[in-house]
């Protein structure tokens, strides 16, 4: 059974850095696109950030040199590094797979099967 558990949100200042993780079971971590998105309240929801199989990468023009992907193919962990937060990053954060996908790293939503619970994350003063 696929299973993705995100942790790490919270409640942050703005410029203050949070880091989420995800750990995924049912599946192999490096044979996978797998990606970050999030939605903010009325929003549909977005591709932030994708790692591809053999570690290539992808960030949204909002969160570029803000954000780090990365993954331990070996421990099953994705995390995203958010640094320098700003309040419009406010989103419920959701760690994803793209199990039937056999392309490049992809912020596309729709190529992603598989969805954590989401992780609340909120920047503000």
């Amino acid at each position: 059974e696929v299973q993705l558990a995100e942790s790490g949100g919270g409640l942050v200042q703005p410029g203050g850095f949070l880091r989420l993780s995800c750990v995924a079971s049912g599946f192999l971590l490096s044979d996978n696109v797998m990606g970050w998105l999030r939605q903010a309240p009325v929003m549909v929801p977005e591709g932030v950030a994708t790692i591809g199989r053999v570690y290539g990468t992808r960030y949204s023009d909002s969160v570029k040199g803000r954000f780090t992907i990365s993954k331990d193919n070996g421990k099953t962990t994705l995390c995203l590094q958010m640094d320098s937060l700003k309040p419009e990053d406010t989103a419920m954060y959701y760690c994803a797979a793209a199990l039937d996908y056999e392309g490049p790293p992809t912020l596309a939503r729709g190529e992603y099967n598989y969805w954590g619970q989401e992780t609340q994350v909120t920047v503000s003063s």
